[in-house]
């Protein structure tokens, strides 16, 4: 089921957006389903897409967050703390389906 989604959100990656952006603490609980999604997942979206800019930025204590940025510069966050790696799929999928 969640390789069936990765596909398919890797696939319409750069009809919208322009960059995604997914921040998140090192070692927090918080943080601990989006590092499982990017160990599960991140490599999947790549091969889908190697032009697509798709960060991770790490920092001590800061709150998981994704970053979606569409056209013209706008952006859209979605807060992604104590969620798993599932919940963090589904909300990476509901910012490439966003209307900007």
């Amino acid at each position: 089921m969640a390789a069936s989604v990765v596909r398919t959100v890797g696939s319409n990656l750069g009809k919208n957006l322009r960059e995604i952006r997914l921040h998140l603490c090192q070692t927090s609980e918080a943080s601990q389903g989006v590092r499982n999604f990017i160990e599960q997942h991140y490599v999947t979206l790549k091969k889908a897409n190697p032009e697509f800019p798709f960060l991770i930025r790490e920092c001590s204590g800061v709150k998981a967050k994704l970053w979606a940025r569409y056209d013209f510069g706008k952006e859209r966050s979605v807060p992604l703390d104590n969620m798993n790696a599932d919940q963090v799929l589904k909300a990476l999928e509901a910012a490439v389906n966003a209307k900007p």
